[in-house]
């Protein structure tokens, strides 16, 4: 059957169905086998798998080896993957550094097996100077057609990246919520006849309803966990609920929680003043039904993606940390840039969406160091040539690996990318120079280079402050570092500029 697939699809496109490199099918004829055995799969009812195969910091690797050597790696690598499948399964080289491996016929046991012995046989060949990481997903577990299939190994390949090297990942459906997983609205009315309404048009949607009948119960609720929503009434005694609003969206460990403010039509000041509260919607009375539970479910959902996101900006950090652990001599370092950046930042009036940049960028800004061989990391002395260009290739890495998070990374996302960036267009990666490089990037470059200069390092002891000040004036002078972001620095560490036959602080 693929010998007929093979001769059609040359005879209709006029090309070769493999690639020149690797002998695996190229992309194109890849996706007609797929399409093909994704149909067979639905008519006969068995199980297919797509597996996606991606060598880890191939890009660095390929700058340090050279093309040429990439390229038979590559080879390798692909000839690896053949050998440790069956014959009925089928690979292709899907593009660029990431193969794909089509499982026919194979159960979960068998499926997992192949996976993990082409990882342990490509760490085995190069004794983990290439390693690959893979994601998987199943038709028709997962999804039931082409698109979609691609799609969900795309996502779990993503996944076991952001796990770190030479990882396995199998794509999980999300479960429809129920059970102990119900969403729970909290109703907040010192009304019993509006809480009893509320919860009656709740009951369609099937959630945990709790009620409240004033402030401080309903912030005794929350207090306690798993609140999805807040529908909360703005009149009530002691305690109104704009004040129980502030007090919700002030909290770090509260503030996702939607909240929205039951009002009246013409409460316009009432409106405003929740606005400024924090609120985040407004059901005007009388309640309508049909709005309430539209509102109630958009809401939740987006609860609960904003805390994907914050569980995946949490292994970011995880990931941050452990790299940060594998220098002896950078240990603090990721921590003391964050708190520090913080704090200038705060002094230079900066907003609060920069500062919350700086926060998480100064714990990120060097997470694509994950890319770079220890050898180079670790190394006692300075670098050559070759092993500066490989390390000045940890902002671009560290930016690919963040940026599937870039909606709330925002500019943190930036920091990663542009905190080796200098005024005067000397920086890396992209040579950005002067006011294209964004506030927070060149905060950070600043900070940086000051926690480096306080730091020992494997090739000198850290500069006393008399040499810290007079080596960022330099930097500050030649137009590598913002002036008035040094001079922020300076007067916030009390590093006053040295007089003529004076001492400096």
């Amino acid at each position: 059957m693929i010998k007929n697939s093979e001769r059609d699809y040359e005879k209709q496109t006029e090309m070769p169905f493999k690639d020149n490199l690797t002998g695996l099918f190229h992309h194109g004829f890849f996706l007609n086998v797929l399409t093909r055995e994704i149909k067979r799969s639905q008519r006969y009812g068995e199980t297919i798998s797509l597996a996606l195969i991606d060598i880890d910091a191939f890009s660095v690797y390929n700058k340090q080896q050279g093309s040429l050597q990439a390229d038979r790696d590559l080879k390798e690598i692909a000839a690896i993957i053949r050998k440790c499948v069956r014959d009925v399964d089928l690979t292709a080289r899907f593009g660029g550094d990431v193969f794909a491996v089509i499982l026919t016929k194979a159960d979960g046991s068998s499926f997992v097996s192949a996976l993990k012995r082409i990882r342990d046989a490509i760490h085995e060949r190069y004794r983990g100077a290439l390693t690959v990481c893979i994601g998987a997903a199943a038709c028709p577990e997962d999804a039931d057609n082409m698109d979609d299939l691609i799609g969900r190994a795309q996502d779990a390949l993503k996944h076991a990246k952001m796990k770190g090297r030479d990882e396995l990942f199998f794509f999980e459906r999300a479960e429809e919520v129920d059970g102990t997983d119900e969403p729970r609205v909290l109703v907040v009315d010192d009304n019993p006849v509006n809480v009893k309404m509320l919860e009656a048009m709740l009951f369609p949607l099937k959630y945990k309803v709790s009620k409240a009948f004033g402030g401080l119960e309903a912030l005794a609720l929350i207090e306690q966990g798993d609140i999805d929503l807040v529908l909360l009434d703005i009149m009530m005694p002691g305690i109104d609920g704009i004040e129980v609003c502030r007090r919700i969206k002030r909290q770090e460990h509260t503030r996702i929680i939607p909240v929205v403010m039951v009002t009246a039509l013409d409460e316009i000041e009432a409106k405003v003043r929740s606005i400024e509260a924090g609120a985040d919607d407004f059901i005007s009375k009388p309640v309508n039904k049909l709005e309430l539970l539209a509102r109630t479910r958009s809401l939740i959902a987006v609860k609960r993606l904003n805390e994907n996101m914050i569980g995946f900006e949490n292994v970011l950090i995880s990931l941050a940390n452990a790299v940060e652990a594998k220098d002896v001599y950078t240990q603090g370092h990721v921590k003391r840039v964050s708190s520090m950046a913080l704090q200038l930042g705060k002094r230079m009036n900066l907003s609060s969406r920069e500062l919350d940049a700086l926060r998480i960028g100064g714990i990120l800004h060097d997470i694509g160091k994950i890319g770079i061989p220890d050898a180079i990391l670790k190394k006692e002395g300075g670098l050559d040539p070759d092993e500066w260009a490989v390390m000045k290739t940890h902002p671009d890495v560290g930016y690919q690996v963040a940026y599937p998070l870039k909606r709330t990374l925002h500019q943190a996302l930036d920091i990663i990318r542009y905190h080796h960036e200098k005024m005067d267009g000397s920086g890396y990666p992209d040579g950005l120079k002067g006011e294209a490089i964004c506030m927070v990037a060149r905060i950070m470059a600043v900070v940086d280079c000051y926690d480096a200069m306080i730091s020992d390092r494997p090739y000198r002891k850290a500069f006393t402050p008399e040499e810290v000040r007079r080596l960022l004036q330099k930097e500050s002078t030649e137009c590598r570092l913002d002036g008035k972001v040094v001079d922020a620095l300076m007067a916030m560490l009390d590093y006053q500029p040295k007089e003529e036959g004076g001492q400096s602080s």
